[in-house]
């Protein structure tokens, strides 16, 4: 009477260039979050400990989301 219902998941390992690219995407988002706490620095902008922080964390995790998720090697430039 009683059914049992089984799904097998199979994960795939995540590929190098994936992980590179998350890489490079992290370090880009940290460079710009860098630059722009040193920007607020600049413009006397009292720059708390919280948005430096986070001025510097969202770029990066930003720049890594968008560097797994776009496949390297697609791009799709047209050749006259």
């Amino acid at each position: 009477m009683g059914r049992t219902c089984t799904i097998e998941v199979m994960f795939s390992p995540i590929p190098p260039q994936r992980i590179s690219a998350a890489l490079v995407g992290a370090l880009v988002g940290t460079a710009a979050g860098i630059l722009l706490v040193t920007a607020a620095g600049t413009l006397s902008i009292t720059v708390s400990g919280l948005f430096a922080a986070l001025a510097i964390t969202l770029p990066a995790l930003a720049g890594a989301v968008v560097g797994a998720v776009v496949t390297p090697g697609t791009t799709h430039s047209k050749s006259r």
